[in-house]
């Protein structure tokens, strides 16, 4: 099936991570017609992970380039139909495109989606990914009003090993987006349009994960907290404990099949210089190899014998016992402004 002789579309990138500046890069190597480009602005850059900059390459190429907010705002839908796209790439992106914007390209608005597809639909696919040790696929695809549903225009698959981290597959991912890219973006340029619909009897659903859900439970077993560790890596926010009350990232973590120790899980059984510090799970051990403290603990270490994380009923009769201890203190200043029998 051909374009009807729209053999070089007319193409609007929209776009905030490593996924958007690649395939901004993919059409411009192939030569389409890049007519706009759309990046975040600066503010809410800093609340996106692994935020990456496009206005650079659209000016190298001298194609426009606007900031946005929020993609769905009057002043962006009337700069896209300005454009007059037949196509709109929206890659990276974690905001929601609207009917009103939906519409506007005269073939449709391409989604990208690092996951096997119908399988894995829905949010933090490179966090699920990581967390499941489950093949992706970079996968484009026709956005429609539902969530990664739309038929499916070419899908380039990449394997998720039980060691890989979040960035390790967000590189999986992007090397599988320029394949996918190199193998499609040929033939759509010379108008082949061949959308092919998902099953949707074969879908499944990830739902949101957020900077809280990097808690670690130390009862879970080590392999469990290692997936979780790998899983909110960078990009993301990262895996984290408390140690008496400071609250102590994990970056990295290994863990250990062969050591002879058993502790109460979340207590430290050993450092070392080279390994970092051993810990006791709910089954299993592991060493934390790469932490990071915040900047007001400079002088914060592990040592053995800590525990880390925080105890529920601790905590509870701890705040209890300050409560009371209040409550006596407000009695004996309210006994002070008002002695008992002085005239009011």
């Amino acid at each position: 099936m051909s374009l009807n002789q729209v053999h070089s579309p007319r193409i609007v990138l929209a776009g905030s991570v490593g996924s958007s500046r690649r395939t901004l890069e993919a059409l411009l190597r192939h030569g389409a017609a890049v007519v706009g480009v759309l990046e975040l602005t600066d503010e809410i850059a800093l609340q996106v992970s692994g935020f990456t900059r496009l206005a650079d390459v659209a000016a190298k190429a001298n194609v426009p380039c606007a900031t946005f907010r929020n993609i769905n705002a009057p002043e962006i839908i009337e700069q896209v139909r300005a454009w007059r796209p037949d196509l709109l790439f929206v890659v990276g992106l974690s905001q929601l495109v609207k009917p009103e914007l939906l519409a506007i390209p005269s073939r449709g608005c391409v989604g990208f989606h690092p996951t096997c597809l119908p399988k894995g639909r829905g949010r933090a696919p490179v966090a699920w990914l990581t967390l499941d040790g489950t093949p992706g696929a970079a996968t484009f695809f026709l956005m429609d009003d539902g969530a990664d549903s739309g038929p499916i225009l070419v899908q380039e698959p990449f394997d998720v090993t039980s060691a890989d981290y979040a960035e390790d597959v967000v590189i999986k991912t992007e090397d599988a987006l320029d394949r996918a890219l190199d193998r499609w973006l040929p033939g759509l340029l010379r108008g082949e349009w061949n959308p092919r619909p998902q099953d949707d009897a074969l879908a499944s659903y990830h739902g949101k994960r957020g900077p809280e859900d990097g808690l670690i439970d130390w009862r879970d077993s080590a392999e469990q907290i290692h997936a979780l560790i790998r899983a909110a890596s960078r990009p993301h926010p990262g895996a984290y404990t408390y140690v008496r009350r400071r609250k102590l990232i994990i970056w990295r973590a290994e863990v250990d099949r062969t050591t002879p120790f058993r502790g109460v899980p979340g207590r430290i059984l050993d450092v070392d210089a080279e390994r970092g510090a051993l810990i006791q799970c709910g089954d299993g051990l592991l060493w934390l190899t790469k932490v990071e403290w915040p900047a007001d603990a400079l002088t914060a270490r592990l040592s053995v014998g800590v525990k880390l994380g925080v105890d529920l009923e601790d905590e509870v009769v701890r705040l209890q016992s300050e409560v009371e201890s209040l409550r006596e203190r407000i009695t004996q200043l309210e006994s002070q402004l008002h002695p008992t029998g002085a005239p009011s």
